[in-house]
C-alpha cells in the first residue's frame, strides 16, 4: 500500500475530534429513553471512597471487589437515587460509585418537560453543596449574598475562566449512552457491577492496561492495550480467510491455525471475514495469543471489555489501533479492512 494513500485513510479517519460529552445529534432528551450516565470528579480526583478486595475474590465473598464510600461519596450516592423525588418522571436503575467518577442507568418513563441535561445539572449543583461542606469545610451558600471584603474569598478562575472559588466536584458535561437493543441493559448492568473489580485488574497488571500512544511497527505509528511483547514472537501468523469459504473449509482453517499457535506462533488479523472471526474466536477461547487490529481508537482511559480484560491480564492478547478514537458507531469501510489487513500483513513480515 502506498503511505500517502494510508496516511489519507487516516486522516479522514480521525477528522472529527473524539469528545466523550457530545450529545447524540438530532435526539430528544425529553423522550422515553434509557440511558447510562457517566460523570467524573473534576481533576479525576478520588473523592467518592476506595476500591478495596481482591480481583480473583469470587461474588459475595468478604473479599469481592467493592467500593467503601466516603461521607461525600454517599452523600452523592443519596442524591442520585433520590432523582425521582425531583423528577417524578425518571426511574433510576442502577448506580455504581467509583473513587473519581460514576456510572448510572436512568429510565425516562415519560415525556420531561425539559431535556435530561436539565435534571443532571440540578444533580451535580445539589452534589456541589455536600462538597463544599463536606470537603472544603464551607457553610452551605445563602440564598441571597451579602458579599463583604471581608467575607468572600478571592476568586480562583480555571483556564476557561470560570470562577472555581468553591470549586466544582465534577468536570464539565458527563458521557450519555443510549439503549438502543434488545440486551444492552443487562450488559450495562454487568459492566457497572464489574467496575471495582476491573480496576483492581488494572491497578495489578498497571503495564497490561496502560493505553500506549506512538507504538511503532513496521513503520505504522499504532496506539494499543495489551502485551505488546507479542511483537516480539518469532512466528507472527497473518490469519486471512476468503469470504467464499464454506463451514467444512473454515473449520479445517481453524485447525490448522490453532496447531500453528499451539506450537508457539501469535496470531495477527483484525479477524473481518466469518473464517477470520472464527479462527481469532477459537484461539481465543483456548487461551492463545493473539494480535487483533481494530478500526478504532483509545481513549485515554481506556480498558478492555469483558473476556478481553481477562486476556489482556493473562498477557494473552495485544490490541492494536492506527487511528484515532471516535464515539460514534459507523460502519467499517472496505477501503478500512484492506489498510488493516495489510497493516496485520506488514506485521507478521517486519523483522
Amino acid at each position: 500500500m502506498k503511505k500517502e494513500t494510508y496516511e489519507a485513510q487516516k486522516a479522514f479517519a480521525g477528522e472529527k475530534k473524539p469528545s466523550m460529552l457530545r450529545r447524540c445529534v438530532g435526539h430528544d432528551y425529553t423522550g422515553r429513553q434509557i440511558y447510562m450516565i457517566t460523570m467524573v470528579t473534576e481533576g479525576r480526583h478520588p473523592l467518592f471512597g476506595r476500591i478495596v478486595g481482591k480481583s480473583e475474590a469470587p461474588c459475595g465473598s468478604p473479599d469481592e471487589p467493592h467500593i467503601e464510600l466516603s461521607a461525600l461519596g454517599k452523600s452523592v450516592a443519596d442524591e442520585w437515587w433520590a432523582a425521582s423525588l425531583h423528577h417524578p418522571e425518571v426511574e433510576v436503575i442502577a448506580l455504581q460509585m467509583m473513587p473519581d467518577h460514576l456510572h448510572g442507568i436512568l429510565f425516562v418513563r415519560e415525556k420531561m418537560e425539559k431535556p435530561l441535561g436539565i435534571a443532571l445539572r440540578g444533580f451535580k449543583q445539589s452534589c456541589n453543596k455536600h462538597y463544599r461542606e463536606l470537603v472544603m469545610g464551607l457553610p452551605p451558600v445563602p440564598s441571597v449574598a451579602l458579599p463583604t471584603q471581608q467575607t468572600q474569598p478571592t476568586p480562583r478562575k480555571n483556564r476557561r475562566g470560570e470562577d472555581r472559588t468553591h470549586g466544582l466536584l465534577f468536570a464539565r458535561g458527563y458521557n450519555d449512552k443510549l439503549l438502543l437493543r434488545a440486551g444492552q441493559l443487562e450488559t450495562w448492568l454487568r459492566y457497572l457491577a464489574d467496575n471495582p473489580r476491573r480496576l483492581l485488574m488494572k491497578r495489578e497488571h498497571p503495564d497490561l492496561f496502560r493505553v500506549q500512544r506512538n507504538l511503532t511497527v513496521a513503520g505504522v505509528s499504532f496506539s494499543a492495550i495489551g502485551n505488546s511483547f507479542l511483537l516480539n514472537r518469532p512466528v507472527r501468523l497473518f490469519v486471512q480467510c476468503s469470504r467464499r469459504l464454506t463451514e467444512t473449509e473454515i473449520q479445517a482453517k481453524v485447525e490448522e491455525y490453532l496447531t500453528a499457535v499451539r506450537q508457539g506462533a501469535v496470531l495477527v488479523s483484525p479477524a473481518i471475514s466469518p473464517g477470520e472471526k472464527a479462527v481469532m474466536r477459537a484461539a481465543f477461547n483456548e487461551g492463545l495469543p493473539l494480535i487483533y487490529l481494530q478500526e478504532n481508537g483509545f481513549t485515554e482511559l481506556a480498558k478492555p471489555s469483558g473476556a478481553r480484560m481477562e486476556a489482556c491480564a493473562r498477557g494473552q492478547l495485544l490490541i492494536l489501533s492506527p487511528w484515532e478514537h471516535h464515539n460514534e458507531q459507523i460502519t467499517i469501510s472496505r477501503n478500512q479492512c484492506l489498510i488493516l489487513n495489510d497493516l496485520a500483513r506488514r506485521i507478521c513480515e517486519n523483522d
